[in-house]
């Protein structure tokens, strides 16, 4: 196993049958050097450093109807709201104090922000914070959307593909939704010049290592500068209810792959992590990951952005979001650090 691991660090690449070796591998030994050459990979490039995003969650209305999302537009459980514009510069603000020097934009797909609303707001932010990166997670645009984001200053977009399998996809979503458009709007921003991030839920239902191995092919093929991958949570309002988790083991073994096909890649350590093993955060970034995002939302919309069931931060005001986080990092010898955190080109 070990010669497999080592042929990814590399090439960057394996067959099909080799991913397929390596990903159903249950023994503790590899999968714990698997680690050890990850985070190896990863400290060649950004060290021991750790950076912070802001997640501003200012939509949970939206038109899609995901079978796993718990803000599917169907589900008449669901406590939609919006923040106000002052609302979300009043977040930014908080985050710019504590040191952020990143803002995550995430939403549903809400057709009240029209382009015109957003291109005002990105135009606000980027005046008041220059020296910040801005992301946005808001789903499926046209080009031309994208275009006028990017260039009002919009710096990154995170746009998970969710599966790379067509017919695991058609079992995700609605006939509405095609992989094929949203992979079209990942080439779409890469075009247009964003930092661009894709990603799929691991142990989501029907996934099955094949559907796995053709998330890896588009990753390798895309070549992102982020990559999120965290387990499925299922959410008690939505089709998957009764499914299980996906588990941590399998996660980070993924993250480590990750790592090891795209050394350079940004990897999140996800909430859906810690939301399914108290230290899941720590885990993954000595999988590999070295990027946290704290949640900079208003604490009482935080529970109405539930995309799945018992996720974690809900009640913590920002400034102890982030002292925690630092905390947690340092205990594993790692250092959160002010900086926009951006991809590192060759």
């Amino acid at each position: 196993m070990k010669d497999l691991i080592l042929k990814l660090e590399k090439e960057h690449f394996l067959s099909n049958s080799e991913f397929k070796t390596l990903i159903e591998n249950d023994e503790t030994e590899s999968s714990a050097y698997l680690s050890e050459r990850a985070v190896e990979v990863r400290e060649k490039f950004y060290g021991k450093d750790v950076y912070l995003r802001g997640l501003i969650e200012f939509t949970n209305y939206c038109k899609n109807d995901c079978y796993y999302c718990g803000i599917r537009g169907s589900n008449s459980f669901c406590e939609r709201y919006r923040l106000s514009d002052q609302q979300i510069l009043d977040c930014c603000k908080t985050g710019y104090a504590l040191g952020f020097r990143t803002f995550v934009l995430q939403g549903g797909e809400d057709g009240y922000y029209t382009d015109e609303r957003l291109v005002a707001l990105i135009s606000e932010i980027k005046s008041l914070y220059p020296d910040c990166a801005l992301t946005l997670s808001i789903g499926e645009k046209s080009y031309d959307s994208y275009k006028a984001y990017f260039d009002a200053g919009a710096d990154r977009y995170l746009l998970r593909h969710e599966t790379a399998d067509y017919i695991h996809y058609g079992k995700l979503h609605p006939k509405e939704l095609s992989l094929q458009n949203r992979m079209q709007c990942l080439y779409n921003l890469k075009e247009i010049g964003y930092q661009v991030g894709c990603g799929f839920m691991v142990g989501s239902p029907f996934q099955t290592t094949d559907s796995i191995i053709e998330d890896l092919k588009f990753i390798r093929k895309l070549e992102p500068h982020m990559v999120g991958i965290g387990p499925f949570v299922p959410h008690k309002d939505t089709p998957f209810k009764g499914f299980k988790n996906g588990t941590l083991e399998l996660t980070l073994k993924l993250l480590s792959i990750i790592r090891l096909m795209i050394p350079r890649v940004l990897l999140p350590a996800t909430t859906a992590l810690g939301t399914i093993d108290p230290l899941g955060r720590e885990k993954g970034i000595l999988a590999g990951a070295n990027v946290v995002m704290p949640n900079l939302s208003p604490v009482e919309t935080r529970r109405k952005y539930e995309l799945y069931d018992n996720k974690i931060c809900m009640g913590d005001e920002a400034a102890e979001c982030i002292e925690c986080m630092k905390r947690r990092m340092k205990g594993i010898g790692y250092n959160v650090v002010v900086s926009r955190g951006d991809y590192k080109k060759d």
